[in-house]
């Protein structure tokens, strides 16, 4: 027991210097890797500012001539671009110049235009105010009724001019004569072919409209159309009751109503509608400028069919007459070429004549020394005959 005790013993004591052994040579070693590990840390230290060293010239000179490189590079761009800059600076002031100067013409066209508008304007105005003057003047003078009288006058012949009726032949204004109901004087009479006349009154009343059109208020505007409707149906009864057409024989028995304008028409036709009926019955037409150019146009083209027919009878005698002429002319024609054929025939006698006795004779006097040498002319004979005229044909 003691022996394996002390065995153990023995056995610890060495393990613990043995480990005391082992310490001191393991602290040895790290001591020694240490100052190893120093050094190669001074060592990498001193590699890795080698290294930084090169790096960084290396850098420099790349960044230095990168930076030449770039800068040529940037010069030689910033040179063509200014070369393209000029050029095109050049080329947009060439486009830009033009339309300046085109610019400025219009500006100034414009101004020019502007202070003429200003004038103009001005003028315009100063017209406006005589106009409305003119205006109020003639819806003054249009309450008078002769002034209504002269204006329906004279649209009327405006509208007769239009239609193409000439002054010295198909109209005339203002002709009186007399009658048993008095004197009349329509204020025109037209002449239709074949001696037939027609008259046309131009005196409508206007008063009822003029005075509408000054009304602000509608039911007064619709009272004055009233009475104009009015005015206008007791016209017509009036103008029925002269008759013109008893005294312009022959003549279609009516007489036309002439109002200056289709509105003073529509407006008596909208309070009377059967204004048109009882003008017929009366014998009055009624007609407005549109309509009365129409009537007229037509009485105007039975003008030119009459002159037409006229002239195609005038044609017919001068036709005949120039044809009994040419008869005459034939007839001289054909004594002349029977003269010329007797003519003819007594020539062939004669040459005959002439060739069968004369020369034979001739010939024997010059035999027998009589007379002069020469050889006496040969007659010949005509064998043209004169042609008969022809006659002319009847049919």
């Amino acid at each position: 027991m003691s022996a394996w005790l002390s065995f153990f013993v023995g056995v610890i004591c060495g393990g613990t210097i043995a480990g005391g052994f082992v310490a001191l040579w393991m602290r040895a070693k790290l001591a020694e890797m240490r100052v190893g590990k120093e050094s190669a840390e001074a060592s990498a230290g001193e590699m890795g500012a080698r290294f930084q060293a090169a790096a960084d010239a290396a850098l420099r000179s790349s960044q230095s001539a990168f930076l030449e490189a770039s800068r040529s590079t940037l010069d030689a761009v910033r040179a063509q671009m200014t070369g393209e800059l000029v050029e095109r600076q050049t080329q947009i002031t060439g486009v830009v110049k033009p339309l300046g100067e085109t610019l400025e013409k219009l500006d100034a066209q414009v101004r020019r235009i502007e202070m003429e508008r200003g004038q103009t304007m001005a003028g315009l105005d100063g017209q406006l105010r005589q106009l409305m003057a003119e205006t109020g003047t003639l819806r003054n003078a249009l309450r008078s009724p002769q002034a209504r009288g002269r204006w329906g006058e004279i649209t009327l012949r405006r509208v007769a001019e239009l239609s193409g009726m000439a002054a010295n032949c198909d109209f005339f204004e203002q002709e009186t004569f007399d009658s048993g109901a008095g004197r009349l004087r329509p204020d025109m009479i037209v002449r239709l072919p074949g001696g037939r006349s027609l008259a046309v009154d131009s005196k409508a009343p206007l008063a009822g409209y003029i005075e509408a059109m000054e009304e602000a208020d509608p039911a007064a505007k619709r009272a004055a159309l009233e009475r104009h409707a009015q005015q206008v149906g007791a016209h017509v009864t009036k103008l029925g009751g002269k008759q013109y057409w008893s005294q312009l024989q022959p003549a279609p028995e009516l007489v036309v109503l002439f109002l200056p304008g289709d509105h003073f028409f529509s407006a008596a036709l909208e309070f009377r509608p059967g204004l048109i009926e009882e003008a017929l019955e009366q014998k009055v037409v009624i007609a407005t400028p549109v309509t009365l150019i129409s009537v007229l146009r037509g009485i105007a083209y039975g003008w030119r069919q009459d002159q037409l027919a006229k002239s195609a009878e005038e044609i017919r005698k001068v036709a005949t007459e120039f044809s009994q002429r040419l008869e005459t002319v034939q007839g001289f024609y054909a004594d002349a070429g029977k003269q010329l054929g007797k003519a003819v025939e007594a020539y062939n006698k004669s040459v005959g004549s002439w060739q069968e006795r004369l020369m034979p004779a001739l010939r024997r006097v010059q035999e027998l020394g009589i007379g002069g040498n020469g050889e006496a002319a040969d007659l010949q004979r005509v064998e043209a005959t004169p042609r008969e005229p022809r006659k002319v044909d009847a049919g």
